[in-house]
């Protein structure tokens, strides 16, 4: 039986394929230089980009798609190695604010420059992808 693909489907497909190609790429780049994952590095651009590089848990959660209690876990080994801290809410207890550290400033630092670097290596590939960079990060913004 022949079912046809719709192009939305293959939208879907092609994203999650390119995904998966960075994603896999990235983790290598930045576990063998920086001995963080992607999903840790988006977390900590994300808490770097923030007012005064401190957010909410729920913030972070938003930022990179995952749900507070994923971001406790996955803060929880960063704080132990003195990247990231926590500062508890005075007026609420259940409010604890994520602070970036200055040692992991400098991580998120040498981190950017190797997801420059690999991203660089990889759409050298695609002289197509480069010439329209801008215009394909807009459209994905707009998703």
């Amino acid at each position: 039986m022949n079912i046809q693909i719709t192009q939305e489907q293959n939208l879907l497909l092609a994203f999650a394929s390119a995904w998966n190609r960075v994603e896999r790429r990235l983790d290598s780049s930045l576990g063998s230089i920086r001995g963080i994952s992607l999903a840790e590095y988006r977390l900590l651009r994300a808490l770097a980009d923030a007012p005064n590089s401190q957010a909410s848990r729920v913030d972070l959660a938003h930022a990179v798609g995952l749900t507070p209690s994923g971001v406790t876990r996955a803060l929880r080994p960063m704080e132990k190695l003195g990247i990231v801290s926590t500062i508890k809410s005075k007026r609420d207890a259940r409010l604890a604010i994520a602070a970036l550290s200055p040692s992991g400033r400098d991580l998120v630092n040498d981190a950017s420059a190797v997801v420059d670097d690999s991203m660089k290596a990889l759409l050298s590939h695609s002289s197509r992808v480069n010439e329209n960079l801008d215009q394909m990060v807009g459209l994905l913004e707009d998703i």
